[in-house]
């Protein structure tokens, strides 16, 4: 059986570097906003997942959120400070996969650069509550999918697809470098 992959007439695989590896990056984080923060990936036990917001990527290419200081998450970073990062921008597009390293400070200029208003939802005394944390990932891998002329275009080589029975697949994936 052939895989879909020897059925492509175009080349799918695009690794990035540099400052175009970052705005993908970028584009992918910041257009999904948010993604599924992974915690104890290295214990053997089940990863502890849950969903947060991510607040800046900075021009390094490191992931900036607020967090708890009594939340699972800081405990489980304190412990083990190896994260997974997954994102989806669309149902179609945009998927990004960062593992990487969380460092975790108490940064109040940090805090107040990355405060949204939204987020006295759950810190009640706003940007200066005293449970804030501040947690920074420094990606050691990236990895994305997404189409390549954006999603109209892929919806369209998708229905020729099915109607014809030749794979015109818009698709794009590849390692991101930062």
């Amino acid at each position: 059986m052939d895989s879909i992959n020897s059925n492509q007439p175009e080349d799918n695989l695009k690794s990035l570097a540099g400052t175009e590896a970052l705005k993908k990056m970028k584009e992918i984080a910041e257009g999904a906003q948010t993604c599924f923060f992974c915690t104890n990936i290295k214990t053997g036990s089940p990863l502890a997942v849950r969903p947060m917001q991510v607040q800046k990527v900075d021009d390094d290419g490191n992931l900036w959120f607020l967090s708890s200081k009594d939340s699972h998450k800081d405990s489980e970073i304190k412990q083990d400070d190896h994260v997974h990062l997954f994102f989806q921008e669309s149902h179609h597009s945009g998927f990004l996969n960062i593992y990487g390293e969380a460092f975790m400070s108490d940064d109040k200029a940090k805090i107040k650069e990355l405060w949204d208003p939204i987020l006295k939802a759950w810190f009640t005394e706003g940007e200066d509550d005293p449970r804030i944390s501040v947690i920074k990932v420094v990606p050691a891998e990236a990895y994305y999918w997404d189409n390549k002329h954006g999603d109209a275009i892929a919806f369209i080589k998708q229905a020729a697809s099915s109607v014809i029975g030749k794979t015109f697949d818009d698709s794009v994936e590849g390692k991101l470098n930062v």
